[in-house]
């Protein structure tokens, strides 16, 4: 039996301002937007979905669970692995992204640098470090 379930195909993030994050994502990382409609837009990351949903409207889909708040604090992480942080990071910037923290070199062999999108999802760039 085939495994389906070892692929994940969309994330939804849920913000407040859905033109702000649209633009933050199309600016920031170039990805091209696949659908948009009056509550959210999708952009496409290689294989991968990212929805922008605003917040009024995700109840519905995660019911009966509720929306957490921005000033909640971060509940989860994305990361994107590239072949030369320091690199990605004055990319980032010159794209008017300040960085949280980083470049920093971690114990477990990674470089990371990582910042916020407008609607407070953590994000961040890690690099390989060679053994």
């Amino acid at each position: 039996m085939t495994n389906h379930l070892n692929h994940v195909s969309a994330i939804s993030l849920f913000v407040e301002d859905v033109a702000a994050a649209k633009a933050f994502y199309v600016d920031v990382f170039g990805a091209p937007v696949v659908y948009e409609d009056a509550v959210s837009a999708a952009l496409k990351f290689d294989t991968l979905i990212v929805n922008l949903l605003h917040t009024g409207s995700a109840p519905e889909i995660i019911a009966p669970g509720v929306v957490a708040p921005r000033e909640a604090g971060s509940r989860f992480q994305l990361s994107i692995w590239v072949p030369d942080v320091d690199a990605v990071c004055a990319q980032l910037r010159q794209r008017g992204v300040t960085l949280l923290a980083g470049p920093v070199n971690r114990p477990w062999g990674m470089r990371t640098a990582n910042f916020v999108d407008p609607a407070g999802h953590s994000w961040e760039v890690a690099q390989q470090l060679e053994s």
